[in-house]
């Protein structure tokens, strides 16, 4: 039987603010286990917490960003679980009355546009961290009280490519926005996914399972790849699916039961006695929309139109904020756009690939790329060289003009000394002047690259092309 798949997602974000949700303490990834901690992230008797401003600033700001509407006022509320991780017995949340609800973020998928709504974004405290050894277990509270939000949407992902899809979307607007630095290999984007099937044309959802462990979007796909496929085979085979959450073991590629899936009357749920409701006006509300920057759907439409970049181009470099500015930054210096694409997509991405580096820590700078690139224009220096310096201005840093200069690069452009070679190669290529005179054109190829071999690579490709083309041709 065909199923339809119907997939939640659940993403849990780190705001980037400098201290906790509810006190002073660092919010800083890393440091010693148990440093960045005190009274009130242990949760001892009698501290009272005291809600960070910028953390309900950076929860408003990208709950704008993704198209929602912020409630009047927002109330916290207590939690209740227990794991030794959670000093309290409880996470401070919001269940009732979040900050905000009815967002909407807009996918492309095989050229078409799926809009998946956002139902609810709220704040909440992180939990601590359980680290198990062989014989015991430790708790790091480093991690206890960082400010997060809680990004939910409705059942509207219906293949696990969509739910990857939408999670990369996520990350780059959150990313614009500056609230989060989004880093999953550090915990400050997880992810979360609900999935369930049903018969086409039915409008009842499935029993759904919570798959938790999806620590990349590599993972969030896969994950969600193979729970289609284990709840296709029980439902072919008569089984029933059972309401749990499952943890996704990357290495054999499997989910595996953890825990019945919680409801929320489990939580029990009340509100939080220590903090009063936060009022939200329309005039705080309209101060933190003035600091959204330009967003990623803005800028590819820009990049497009002003640029004249090709869809794909534009797609790619405004996927990510710093890459974007960086490919703006270059313009300023070399004012080609799709030159510039060019180099940034292929060469630029390829070795920072290759390095396993991020693009802050290139040293290549704008400025720089902008140079080389005119260079090129310039016909100081062939696109073949380019390549070669450009992978010297990866490795030191340096400029174009200084390594074309200390490693004599620059190209060969004085067409009365290449006419003198390129007659020579004529003179002793009988063969191909033969083969190309029958209409064999892959012989003014291998002239051409017999130039460049006496050349080792410095003689102006189009010069040669022109030369050779008025001897033979005459």
């Amino acid at each position: 039987m065909d199923r339809e798949i119907i997939i939640g997602l659940e993403t849990h974000v780190e705001l980037k603010t400098k201290s906790k949700i509810f006190c002073s303490c660092s919010a800083q990834f890393g440091g010693e286990p148990n440093t960045n901690t005190c009274p009130r992230c242990l949760a001892m008797p009698g501290t009272l917490p005291v809600l960070n401003k910028q953390a309900v600033e950076f929860a408003m700001k990208a709950a704008l960003a993704l198209n929602c509407e912020i409630l009047p006022f927002c109330v916290f509320d207590r939690k209740n679980y227990f794991y030794p991780d959670l000093p309290k017995g409880f996470q401070t949340s919001q269940y009732t009355y979040p900050l905000a609800r009815n967002g909407y973020i807009d996918i492309k998928v095989n050229g078409k546009t799926r809009r998946i709504r956002i139902n609810r974004i709220h704040l909440e405290d992180d939990a601590g961290k359980s680290i198990h050894e062989k014989n015991y277990s430790l708790v790091d509270l480093n991690r206890a009280g960082v400010p997060l939000i809680e990004i939910v949407t409705e059942p509207d992902i219906r293949s696990p490519e969509e739910a990857r899809l939408y999670l990369e979307k996520l990350k780059a607007i959150l990313e614009y926005t500056e609230v989060s630095d989004c880093r999953m290999e550090e915990g400050s984007l997880r992810c979360d996914a609900n999935i369930s099937l049903r018969p086409f044309g039915s409008d009842k959802l499935g029993t759904k399972t919570e798959i938790k462990n999806l620590n990349s979007f590599r993972s969030v796909q896969r994950g969600l790849e193979y729970e289609v496929w284990r709840q296709n085979q029980a439902l072919d085979n008569g089984e029933e699916i059972v309401q749990e959450t499952l943890q996704w073991d990357e290495d054999l590629g499997v989910t595996v039961p953890m825990r019945s899936k919680e409801e929320a009357h489990d939580y029990r749920y009340f509100p939080e006695p220590d903090l009063v409701p936060t009022v939200i006006t329309e005039e705080w509300i309209e101060a933190v929309r003035s600091t959204i920057p330009e967003l990623p759907d803005s800028r590819f439409k820009r990049f497009v139109e002003e640029y004249g970049l090709p869809e794909y181009d534009a797609e790619v470099l405004t996927a990510s904020r710093p890459v974007a500015d960086y490919y703006e930054a270059c313009l300023k210096f070399c004012p080609d756009p799709k030159a510039v694409s060019n180099w940034v997509m292929v060469d630029l991405f390829a070795l920072l690939k290759a390095n396993n580096m991020e693009l802050a820590d290139c040293l290549i700078s704008p400025e720089n790329l902008g140079e080389m690139i005119k260079l090129i224009k310039e016909g100081t220096i062939s696109s073949k060289i380019a390549k070669t310096v450009f992978e010297e201005m990866f490795k030191t840093g340096k400029t174009a003009s200084t390594i074309v200069e200390e490693k004599g690069l620059v190209q060969i452009s004085d067409e009365g000394e290449l006419r003198a070679l390129v007659e020579r190669v004529v003179a002793e290529s009988p063969k191909s002047v033969e083969d190309y005179k029958n209409g064999k054109k892959k012989a003014l190829g291998f002239m051409v690259g017999q130039v460049m071999k006496e050349t080792k690579g410095k003689a102006n490709p189009q010069l040669v092309n022109k030369l050779l083309l008025e001897i033979l041709d005459n």
